[in-house]
């Protein structure tokens, strides 16, 4: 239980009367003293602080009750026993000098108030990527990073968390900008809370080509792919089991399905929380847009000069000799470029099973025939090698001419012997040597000037 690990008295200096100052106080002792040492303050550099930080604030903020002093000294002091009290600090002793430091459990709390004051925005395209790059470190090395996996299903929930309270906090703007009676505290709560606050940092480029939101597709992709790989799943459940984060190798497999299986279904439903968001901002931009256009300068001498010029219009029987009749209005008329558009409800993504392909056996039979072909037709070394190892086993030259070609595999091998010093960069040259001689070849095959082929001396 929560209160279990928590003074009872925690919360007491944030329900009293001073709680605006003792709230204040804790985070800047957070950020500015215990945020970047591992090691305890001294006491007295504590009450130091805390009586320079109480320097800026009245007395009447800073008392509980009246008996709490005035003195700057005895009232530091005094603020000092009351976060001690409460479990927010914890004194001890090292070496004889007197030092304090925040209690651990309220050390965790403190940050999430902290987190809570800042009004962090999150990034959509960076959640999304956090989750992805933990998922391809899972998948392509689960002998070593299994729990990467318990990372990428940590930062999933949170994205999912985010999302819903995203939600939650733009309704509630929303009702404190509709209940306001004064248009300038409208304006000031939509764009410094809604706007900066709570709407996400990127929302905007959502909508655009290049964001970072695309992979989301990368992870539905991977995790439905190891999900369907039972190797992926025995390896990361071996790896969880080889770090002590599972008791057997069957609850590592229960555990690392529920993990794909809860990364998978975030983000294939993530368009529905998408959706809620999407509504609650362009239902706040309509309101803004039609509080802006309504509140324009308006004319209110319009009437009169409309009567002014029916009337002229009206008292005039020669209409060739008409006065000019007074200007109705210097601006242009109110037509469709001045209206507000909404915004465009994004269209669903239609998809289609891919249809199962049924294999031809006479397509695979015609693969397999090009095939044979390419591997026939294909003159390697090793060929060359093995046709004039065949026919030369006396050790004296073969002469081209004597040579007999009985079929058109073994014309292929010597229509290319003529390039032997030369072919495939020389790599022959080594072993056999070409000698061009007098005379020419004619066997119905080929027609083409004789030479001989012998076995290098040192071959």
């Amino acid at each position: 239980m929560l209160f279990s690990h928590l003074s009872d008295d925690l919360f007491k200096p944030l329900a009293s009367p001073s709680r605006a100052f003792n709230a204040a106080l804790l985070l800047h002792l957070r950020e500015r003293l215990f945020g970047d040492t591992m090691e305890p303050l001294r006491k007295s550099e504590l009450l130091a602080a805390i009586g320079d930080f109480c320097a800026d604030w009245t007395q009447a903020e800073i008392a509980d009750d009246e008996t709490t002093p005035v003195d700057p000294v005895e009232r530091r002091s005094a603020v000092y026993r009351r976060l001690l009290d409460a479990g927010w600090l914890v004194e001890r002793r090292e070496r004889y000098v007197p030092v304090v430091d925040l209690d651990p459990e309220a050390r965790l709390l403190l940050d999430d108030l902290a987190r809570l004051d800042r009004g962090e925005t999150r990034s959509y395209g960076g959640a999304v990527l956090d989750v992805l790059s933990a998922l391809e470190s899972a998948t392509s090395n689960p002998g070593e990073r299994s729990e990467a996996l318990s990372n990428a299903a940590k930062s999933s929930r949170e994205f999912l968390g985010h999302l819903r309270g995203l939600a939650g906090s733009m309704r509630k703007i929303e009702e404190r900008i509709l209940a306001e009676d004064d248009l300038r505290a409208a304006f000031r709560l939509y764009f410094d809370e809604f706007v900066e606050r709570h709407l996400v940092s990127d929302y905007r480029t959502l909508h655009t080509r290049f964001n970072p939101f695309r992979f989301r597709s990368g992870i539905v992709r991977e995790a439905g792919r190891a999900l369907r790989d039972p190797l992926t799943v025995r390896a990361l459940a071996e790896g969880s089991v080889r770090e002590g984060r599972a008791a057997g190798i069957e609850a590592a497999e229960r555990s690392v399905r529920g993990e794909l299986t809860e990364i998978l279904g975030i983000f294939e439903s993530l368009d529905r929380h998408l959706d809620v968001v999407a509504d609650i901002v362009a239902r706040m931009e309509r309101r803004i847009a039609a509080a802006l256009r309504y509140e324009g300068n308006r004319d209110s001498a319009r009437i009169e000069r409309t009567a002014a010029a029916l009337r002229a219009v009206g008292a005039v029987s020669d209409l060739t000799n008409a006065p000019q009749p007074p200007l109705l209005s210097l601006r242009p008329p109110i037509g469709p470029p001045h209206l507000y558009s909404p915004r465009l409800k994004r269209r669903a993504i239609v998809t289609e099973p891919l249809p199962d392909v049924v294999s031809d056996a006479s397509i695979e039979a015609f693969a397999m025939a090009k095939d044979e072909f390419r591997r026939r037709t294909t003159v390697t070394p090793q060929t060359i090698a093995a046709f004039l190892e065949l026919r030369s086993a006396t050790g004296k030259p073969i002469r081209a001419s004597e040579i007999e070609i009985d079929d058109v595999d073994s014309f292929v091998v010597f229509q290319r012997l003529r390039e032997l010093d030369v072919l495939f960069d020389g790599a022959l040259s080594g072993r056999y040597r070409l000698t061009r001689i007098e005379g020419r070849i004619e066997n119905g095959w080929l027609d083409c000037p004789d030479f001989t082929v012998e076995r290098a001396p040192h071959a």
